[in-house]
């Protein structure tokens, strides 16, 4: 397939960060995307046609898969890349908050698409792309919540791809690690702050005030995306970034021990 033919890709959560950045790699690949956010925003200058769509809402998934379908007759692609972040300890957090986090981080992806997978079984072909963490790996003190989430879309991600394979339809999961977006800023915070945590907060936040500037920039992961949707055999897992290459790496074939100190100091943990 060429460039000019790619056909048609929709990605959830592409007003900014890792979505916009998605939403663009894939046009100049040669894609008409749709990008999705939760409020009205216009068609950016690169092409990318923005519609309204509330992950967490059944309705209103159906509703924007329906009207992309009107537009352009199908969707070949689709990366669910809309997600919330949540720091704290794992106690801070109520079962409301979580259940508030993982509606977002995983049920809608999986609203997504279910809404999006008849559509292509009866085209017998597609790809769905979810964005998914290097914390989807590895255990992460202060993200438990959303550590859970991401581990979750791995499971479903690799099981889902065993289930459509028959209908020439590919899952793929990108696992991430540090990328360089407000996404961090505009988490939620713990509903139960607890001043037993107010030492590990405080070392949690001076971590990512140190490693953010560093970080890898949206463009990284959105390449990476666009490699997962147009290799001819595309994997399960993509990890993007060196750093997420090297805790990839180091999960794998480091002894459990050896891990378990060197992520207790990169988290400022004692040892």
């Amino acid at each position: 397939m060429s460039k000019t033919e790619r056909g048609i890709a929709l990605v959830t959560g592409a007003s900014s960060g890792i979505g916009l950045a998605t939403a663009r790699a894939l046009r100049r690949d040669g894609y008409r995307v749709f990008g999705t956010s939760r409020k009205s925003m216009p068609d950016t200058s690169d092409g990318i046609t923005m519609l309204i769509c509330d992950v967490i809402d059944d309705a209103s998934v159906q509703s924007v898969v329906d009207e992309v379908l009107s537009r352009a007759g199908g969707i070949n692609l689709l990366v669910n890349n809309a997600g919330l972040a949540l720091f704290g300890g794992a106690e801070e957090s109520s079962v409301a908050q979580v259940q508030a986090l993982f509606d977002v981080n995983l049920f809608g992806a999986i609203r997504m698409t279910n809404a999006v997978l008849p559509s292509m079984r009866r085209r017998g072909k597609g790809r769905i792309i979810n964005i998914g963490s290097i914390l989807g790996l590895i255990p992460a003190p202060y993200s438990a919540h959303y550590s859970a989430a991401k581990h979750a879309i791995e499971g479903y991600s690799e099981s889902l791809d065993h289930e459509v394979r028959a209908f020439n339809i590919r899952v793929s999961v990108i696992e991430p690690a540090f990328v360089r977006t407000i996404f961090d800023q505009n988490g939620i915070k713990p509903d139960s702050i607890l001043n037993e945590y107010d030492g590990a907060r405080a070392n949690l936040d001076a971590l990512l005030r140190d490693v953010m500037p560093k970080a890898d920039l949206p463009d990284v992961v959105a390449a990476v995306v666009v490699k997962a949707a147009t290799d001819a055999h595309p994997r399960r897992r993509y990890t993007a970034g060196k750093v997420a290459q090297q805790i990839g790496m180091l999960r794998r074939f480091a002894p459990a021990e050896i891990f378990d100190k060197i992520l207790r100091k990169q988290f400022r943990l004692p040892v």
